[in-house]
């Protein structure tokens, strides 16, 4: 595990600075109100405990009774989708080990997911930013 430094909202380990975050979005099956508050509540602890065993940070989270957002930030090598199924995964084996009556339900989250990279530079600045450099 490569030992990471915050420098402003960058981050570095030893030959990579970077800024990755994602917004990320999971909704229960059917979109069934399945998750009452305080299932949230425990899921909120369950995803914290989770991301910080498989290093990335957790920089907002808010759960409603069907569906979960996530903004994390992340290490350069991280592969998203594997992340995204550890924390769905796990979350919903938690969830049903906790509360067998969501055992009835043959899947708690669907198999589809939102994800979209998030950075303090919006793309039409990058895009102009790109497009001038041969002018300065």
């Amino acid at each position: 595990m490569t030992m990471m430094t915050m420098i402003s909202k960058y981050t570095s380990s030893c030959n990579c600075t970077f800024n990755i975050n994602f917004h990320i979005m999971w909704t229960t099956k059917y979109r069934k109100k399945l998750l009452s508050s305080d299932m949230q509540e425990i899921l909120k602890d369950t995803l914290v405990e989770k991301s910080n065993e498989i290093d990335i940070i957790i920089k907002a989270i808010e759960i409603m009774s069907d569906h979960v957002h996530l903004f994390i930030s992340t290490k350069q090598t991280i592969n998203i989708s594997k992340t995204i199924n550890i924390l769905k995964g796990y979350s919903s084996y938690f969830l049903r080990k906790k509360y067998p009556q969501l055992q009835q339900y043959k899947s708690l989250w669907t198999n589809s997911y939102f994800c979209e990279s998030i950075g303090y530079v919006s793309q039409k600045s990058i895009i102009e930013y790109i497009n001038n450099q041969k002018y300065k």
